[in-house]
């Protein structure tokens, strides 16, 4: 190893000194290649093993993993969904010492998967509103805190499944710049035009390929992520006038922005000379409403749609079980330990992999429901837990790491037991 090399690292981890750092990542043994899905770069990136973790390697320019680097952190601090930077290897050198380029090393997000592995045979309409509508709450998500994106698209963004919808998590932000004082309405309509023209090619992309339903248009697909953008942009920040009289309306528009999965950290009330007319508007918008209560409550940390349903259900369970005497807390505590914690625990060792605790919880309430409607009766969990696992869970792939086969065909690898993951009536399926 060439004693030049400099390894920048968040973490201490000197696992990072073994890896073949003096050699082109594309000539890397398999040894220390991990074989996951990964979405279209413009530049080199490969998965690695390292710590029992997997890795994600970009090889770029000096300047661009530093910047880049140093850009996830702040995005991280900022508490945007986006990859965990670990480190940035520059220096490196052959033992010939012949130059090579700098690298960038994140950690590859669990149960994430690139849009292109979140189908089969055929890329469904709905699943691609649901992708492009996750990816206008990220994009309303970043312009909120002031960051312009530059290259907006589906391939620089990894997914994770959120209680029937979808998570979307920032993977490339070496374009990205993040502004002090807030972006422009022109910085925001160059993003939202970059987000509209990116998403139809890649649509058109798959369309040219056979790889789409015949009714999914691209351009009507990606014309909606417009739409999206524009409607939850208008009620995060928009103002709002009505009649003094009418001050529930106040309360009225909290409740809206909580119920979209945001908080409210300062809203701006003005009455005119006159107190007719009130004039709200929100000034300082916190994404993951549920996310925060349900940490709170019970210490588990799920996504936004998935934290929304598991409190539904605590708040079924305290509306059934709660005693006076008990505080919201208490109660919480109680339905983690008597209801959740039991149910991870009866799944299977060798099926843990296949989703996350939060949606396999999600999952399983849906379950249940369906069967209920069924059979015209209450079916306990118990039983609904069983015919979950037997009937459904185990014909998923693993999600926490998707490993991709020796042939390289990742979609016939997932399309048996994911063809219908797309469908909204996945209850018999996924």
């Amino acid at each position: 190893m060439s004693t030049s090399l400099n390894i920048t690292s968040a973490t201490a981890d000197p696992a990072l000194l073994d890896l073949p750092w003096e050699l082109p990542l594309d000539d890397w043994a398999d040894e220390y290649i991990a074989a996951l899905p990964k979405g279209i770069s413009r530049h080199l990136v490969r998965f690695a093993h390292l710590s029992g973790h997997v890795i994600a390697i970009k090889e770029t320019t000096d300047e661009m993993a530093k910047r880049e680097y140093e850009m996830l952190r702040t995005l991280q601090r900022l508490d945007v969904p986006c990859v965990d930077p670990l480190a940035v290897v520059t220096n490196r050198r052959t033992y010939d010492g012949d130059v090579l380029n700098s690298a960038l090393v994140t950690r590859h997000l669990k149960f994430s998967l690139p849009y292109r592995a979140l189908f089969s045979q055929q890329l469904r309409p709905d699943t691609a509103t649901r992708l492009v509508d996750a990816l206008a709450v990220l994009l309303v998500r970043l312009h909120v805190i002031g960051f312009f994106w530059g290259d907006v698209s589906l391939s620089n963004t990894l997914f994770r499944r959120d209680a029937g919808a979808f998570a979307a998590y920032l993977v490339d932000a070496e374009t990205g710049q993040l502004y002090e004082g807030g972006l422009s309405n022109g910085q925001r309509e160059n993003d939202l035009e970059i987000a509209r023209v990116n998403i139809a090619g890649e649509l058109m992309d798959l369309e040219a390929g056979g790889r789409i339903d015949e009714e999914l248009d691209p351009i009507t697909v990606s014309n909606g992520i417009v739409a999206a953008y524009r409607s939850l942009w208008k009620e995060l920040t928009g103002s709002e006038s009505f009649s003094s009289s009418e001050r529930w309306r106040i309360n009225e528009r909290v409740d809206r922005l909580n119920d979209l999965g945001f908080d409210i950290e300062e809203l701006a009330i003005k009455t005119t000379e006159g107190g007719t007319t009130v004039r709200i508007q929100p000034k300082v918008v916190d994404a993951g409403h549920h996310q925060r209560r349900l940490l709170r409550l019970t210490g588990l940390d799920a996504q936004e749609n998935q934290a929304r349903r598991l409190l539904n259900d605590l708040d079924s369970y305290t509306a059934k079980y709660g005693r006076k005497a008990y505080d919201e807390e208490m109660l919480a505590h109680e339905w983690l330990a008597k209801v959740f914690e039991p149910v991870i625990r009866a799944i299977p060792r060798d099926l843990k992999g296949k989703l996350e605790p939060a949606e396999i919880f999600h999952q399983l309430l849906e379950h249940r429901w369906y069967m209920s409607q069924e059979q015209n009766r209450d079916v306990p969990l118990a039983e609904a837990l069983s015919s979950y696992v037997e009937d459904i869970l185990r014909h998923r792939r693993d999600e926490a790491t998707v490993i991709e086969p020796p042939t390289g065909a990742i979609t016939m690898a997932i399309a048996v037991q994911d063809a219908a993951s797309d469908d909204e009536d996945w209850r018999l399926k996924v």
